[in-house]
């Protein structure tokens, strides 16, 4: 006599006993705490859960493991950002107005041709493109070669650079 087939909710307690370890092991090499890895865990188990084709998945059990690795990865880089990026709301009125006399322009310029300096080729042409001679980004991305996505992700990174050097 033939053994019955596992339904689906065995395959998905038999994947969180085997891999709930490896797949927490990925969240915290993402930078997430312990406690927060193990949230991270459960709700990838969640969302392959309530996801439209889980029946259809659970018959590819051979991509439900990757899939859940993505997916805590992605949730553990999210958490991690959400942490570092969240700042206190300010009321607009608690917050100092800075005086004109505080910001020199020549002084600022001439920090900002250095900062500029420092840019890799890429990175000091997209800004050069997008900022200073205000191209939209399909324009900026036909005159590189590159998608619209890649030079915002560029733009991204260069302003980035820029504050730190600006502020550092």
């Amino acid at each position: 006599m033939e053994a019955p087939a596992c339904c689906c909710g065995d395959r998905i307690a038999r994947l969180a006993r085997d891999h709930a370890g490896k797949l927490a092991a990925i969240a915290r090499r993402e930078g997430v705490s312990p406690a927060d890895a193990l949230d991270v865990v459960q709700d990838a188990f969640q969302l392959i859960l309530a996801r439209a084709d889980f029946a259809a998945l659970c018959e590819r059990s051979d991509e439900i493991t990757p899939l859940l690795a993505t997916i805590v990865r992605n949730g553990a880089r999210n958490l991690r950002r959400r942490h570092h990026t969240a700042r206190p709301h300010v009321p607009l009125e608690d917050v100092p107005l800075a005086e004109p006399a505080d910001f020199p322009d020549a002084l600022a310029a001439a920090q900002l041709e250095g900062c500029m300096a420092k840019l890799g080729e890429v990175h000091r042409h997209v800004v050069t493109l997008r900022v200073l001679e205000e191209l939209t980004g399909d324009e900026a991305a036909e005159a590189l070669g590159v998608t619209p996505g890649h030079v915002a992700v560029l733009l991204h990174r260069a302003r980035k650079q820029l504050e730190r050097c600006m502020t550092g």
